[in-house]
């Protein structure tokens, strides 16, 4: 990013964006899928979204991070917490999500379709 990084807007979004795996660009960089923000009438910093299937990849990455382990080396009940969090953010809306989340598990696609199974049966209840 070439924009002003010590602005207030820029250090106040910064943890959004970095959670999101967006990216920050000058506003002159933007194009028409990008978010520009202005502060007081003036544009600061644009925010490029990632692309559906990326975002997927830097949420398991954080889901990492935050197990400090591998997903795959988590314990069956973590791994289906794991599932729960990943549909409550709507990862199975993306393309190949399933099989995409059943690889950084160490799963089969069959398994992660029973965690879902499990959870919507015991909502139902």
């Amino acid at each position: 990013m070439t924009g002003p990084a010590d602005h207030p807007l820029v250090l106040a979004v910064k943890p959004l964006v970095d959670a999101m795996g967006a990216e920050l660009l000058d506003p002159g960089q933007a194009t028409p899928d990008d978010v520009v923000l202005a502060w007081e009438g003036a544009d600061v910093i644009a925010v490029r979204l990632p692309q559906l299937s990326e975002s997927l990849d830097h949420i398991l990455a954080a889901m990492e991070r935050r197990h400090g382990m591998p997903l795959a080396e988590l314990d069956r009940k973590a791994k289906q917490g794991v599932v729960r969090s990943l549909e409550a953010r709507g990862a199975f809306s993306v393309r190949h999500g399933v099989e995409t989340v059943a690889g950084a598990l160490g799963v089969s696609r069959f398994t992660v379709y029973n965690y879902l199974n499990r959870d919507n049966a015991a909502k139902g209840e």
